[in-house]
């Protein structure tokens, strides 16, 4: 019957039959031996405990007082919302067994310390949120591994210092969020890591306009933004440029500042600093043992010189001692 069915269609027709069977064969394969239920989305994650997830990779795991980063990560996690908890500090590979993450939220946590290698594995994550919380200090390589991020936030810590290898380069950053920090500069190999920066959120920080803040008033001008937003940028100190804009002060006006040296410049420093010292000393040495060698040739000198002097007879005196003791000398006097 199936023979001489097939046999009556077009061959276009009876390929596209037995395409279809080997579909639906394959589908029912897969339900028995796999377990998966037609019910369910074949995306939904497997979630994490108390956490609540939803099809598309989505873990939702938002106030819910977790002291720390959750069990049972996965790679079909893709988003993950562990925003208004009690997480205090992120552990080395803290999130190694969801690398496929593209959207990471740790906002209002307690978090006072993150590992250089928290976030190792993450070499997709697009989008990474770590504001407000009491972060005073990050450590370098921090953020290395997150090569595909293009928006982070460091916004509402206590940062006084965000030193260029802690960011490292990031090819893809667009937006970084920095307000409401202590940070009173920012050093000019930072803004260099980051070419497609595009947003740079600065408000609430203790701008320092000094020489130091030359940089990022060079990358203000060449990156301009909307009078709101520069117009919150004043110099807190020294006392003379409070409340002044960022955005106000050229180029010209740090003419009196002397170009710091660059990296290459530093290392022959330090490198001839140590080598010229052991050469001043050398000469030094060198130059005592002349001078000694000279002075005590000198003496030798002046020591013959004296004893040649003694040694001279006195022309109205005896020849010598022997003949004064001489038996001779006393008749002829007598």
């Amino acid at each position: 019957m199936r023979g001489s069915f097939f046999s009556r269609l077009p061959p276009q027709l009876s390929l596209l039959l037995l395409l279809l069977l080997l579909l639906s064969w394959r589908r029912v394969w897969t339900q028995e031996h796999i377990g998966t239920d037609p019910s369910k989305s074949p995306v939904a994650p497997v979630c994490p405990e108390a956490c609540s997830c939803s099809p598309g990779g989505k873990a939702n795991c938002s106030a819910l007082a977790l002291p720390a980063v959750p069990a049972g990560l996965s790679w079909q996690v893709r988003s993950l919302l562990l925003d208004r908890n009690r997480v205090s500090t992120l552990p080395p590979g803290a999130f190694a067994d969801a690398g496929a993450l593209l959207y990471l939220v740790l906002r209002e946590n307690r978090l006072r310390s993150v590992h250089a290698r928290a976030f190792w594995g993450l070499g997709v994550l697009q989008r990474l949120d770590l504001s407000s919380n009491q972060l005073e200090t990050l450590s370098p390589g921090t953020f290395t591994p997150l090569r595909a991020l293009s928006f982070l936030s460091l916004a509402g810590n206590r940062l006084a210092l965000l030193e260029p290898s802690i960011l490292g380069p990031l090819p893809l950053l667009r937006v970084l969020s920095l307000q409401d920090n202590s940070l009173s500069a920012l050093e000019a190999g930072l803004l260099n890591s980051l070419p497609a920066l595009d947003v740079l959120r600065l408000h609430g920080n203790p701008w320092a306009c000094s020489c130091a803040l030359r940089p990022l008033c060079t990358w203000l001008r060449k990156h301009p933004r909307p009078t709101s937003e520069t117009e919150t940028l004043l110099c807190v100190s020294p006392k003379l440029q409070t409340l002044n804009l960022l955005t106000d002060f050229p180029d010209n006006a740090f003419k009196q500042c002397t170009q710091s040296l660059a990296a290459r410049d530093l290392a022959v420093v330090y490198a001839l600093g140590p080598a010229s010292f052991l050469a001043s000393l050398a000469i030094c040495l060198a130059l005592g043992s002349v001078l000694t060698a000279c002075g005590a040739r000198r003496r030798r000198r002046r020591t013959t010189v004296r004893h040649l002097i003694r040694r001279q007879p006195d022309p109205e005196g005896p020849a010598s001692l022997e003949d004064v003791g001489s038996p001779t000398t006393t008749a002829i006097q007598a």
